[in-house]
Formats: C-alpha cells, structure tokens, sequence
C-alpha cells in the first residue's frame, strides 16, 4: 500500500490483487474505449482506487494475477455470460456500440471483445469513458488484461475506431459465497465529451451525479447521497 498526496487531500492506494486478461469469444468485435473512471475532485488517485479494489464496480487492472497457471480455464465451472453496454452523453456526437451483445466464459479463462466508436461530427473531438461492472460484487474478480482504460480516445471528424478489451474472471470467484448463484454480468461503458479541470486533468464534461452513476455508485449502498457531496 502507498499514500499519494493530491490537492488538500492524502489517499491510501491498494495495491491491485487482481489480473486480467481476454479470449476471443466467437461473438465478434467490440469497441472499449474506456477512460476515466474518475471523480472530480482528484481524477487520478480515485481512478486508481477503483482499479486497484473493485470499488463501486470498477473491475480491477493490475498485475498481481497475470501468472499463467492462474490463466487457465476452470473446466467444471459454470459459464457465465458478459454482456456489454454501451452509452454516451447527449453532448457526444459519437455512435458507440458493442460489437457483441454477449460473451459467455469460464472462469480463469481470457476472452477478447470489441467496442465500436465513430464521431459522426464535423469537428475532430476528445472523447472520456466510464465503466462499471454489475453486479458490482463480481468487480473484485473482473480483471483486465489490456484495455483503454483511463485514457482518453481523440477521434476525427468522421473517423470510426474499433478497440479491443482483453479481460478474464479469476477464478477466485469460485471462493466467494456471494457470486455463487452470478450467471449473468454486465460491463458497461459511457462516453461523455471531455474537458480539463482545474488540475489539468482530463474528466467527463458533465454533470457529477450523471457521471457517479454511470461509475455504479448509484448502485453502491454505501455512495453518498448527492446533497452530501454539494454541501462538503
């Protein structure tokens, strides 16, 4: 564990304890574009904060968990299905769409998915997403091998990407009694238009509330209350 100083405010980063990777599943490509998974007020520390726990949904990217042999498919396992959601902010003139509705994999066993983005503006635009995983108790073992995470993704006027998300369930899902009755997961991704805030960092050019949704918190019993937030 580490302590980073940002702003007026110290953080506890945990060190990521789980890997990721991703097979390619017969369903085809998706685009990933995936950026930030940040709040306002220290974008960075909070997105790795997420990475590192699974916090609120955030699936874990770290390397703790890349050894091969954690990398192998558990064969008498049951198959649970990955569903992938794409949305982005009225403000984006983008289309951004899954290029699979579904993936179905064992868990320890890497799967490859691909998102699709085209910015159908005349104006060449930075685009920032977000990403949860639900339910949010599997986010611990949702682990990402290669993605774009936390970056943001310049396209063109009129330019189309495809991005690929390389990602894997760790077995160690198998412990947990609370995923034991999990068939069905859902990794969604929103894409909102992206600015600078007053740390220079790039963030969702939108509202908190929208952007802490589409990071789970809405979901999470312990997030705090929007009137919370404003008034501290």
């Amino acid at each position: 564990m580490a302590s980073v100083l940002y702003g007026e405010h110290k953080y506890l980063i945990i060190e990521p304890c789980t890997s990721s990777e991703e097979t390619y599943e017969e369903q085809g490509p998706a685009v990933i574009i995936v950026a930030v998974g940040a709040s306002y007020a220290a974008v960075p520390l909070y997105r790795m904060f997420c990475a590192a726990t699974g916090f609120a949904g955030t699936p874990k990217v770290g390397t703790g968990r890349f050894e091969p042999e954690r990398l192998v498919p558990v064969e008498n396992a049951r198959r649970i299905k990955v569903h992938f959601n794409a949305d982005r902010s009225e403000q984006l003139p983008w289309a951004f769409t899954p290029q699979q509705k579904f993936v179905s994999v064992l868990p320890g066993e890497t799967s490859l998915a691909f998102y699709t983005a085209k910015n159908t503006s005349d104006n060449d635009i930075i685009g920032i997403a977000t990403y949860n995983v639900t339910p949010d108790r599997v986010a611990p073992y949702f682990s990402k091998v290669e993605c774009f995470c936390f970056e943001e993704q310049k396209l063109l006027a009129g330019e189309e990407v495809d991005m690929p998300l390389l990602f894997f369930i760790d077995k160690d899902i198998l412990d947990d009694p609370s995923c034991r009755n999990v068939d069905n997961v859902v990794l969604s991704y929103t894409f909102f238009r992206a600015r600078r805030n007053k740390y220079g960092h790039l963030e969702p050019d939108a509202e908190e509330d929208v952007v802490q949704n589409s990071l789970g918190f809405g979901q999470y019993e312990h997030a705090p209350k929007a009137e919370d937030r404003k008034s501290s």
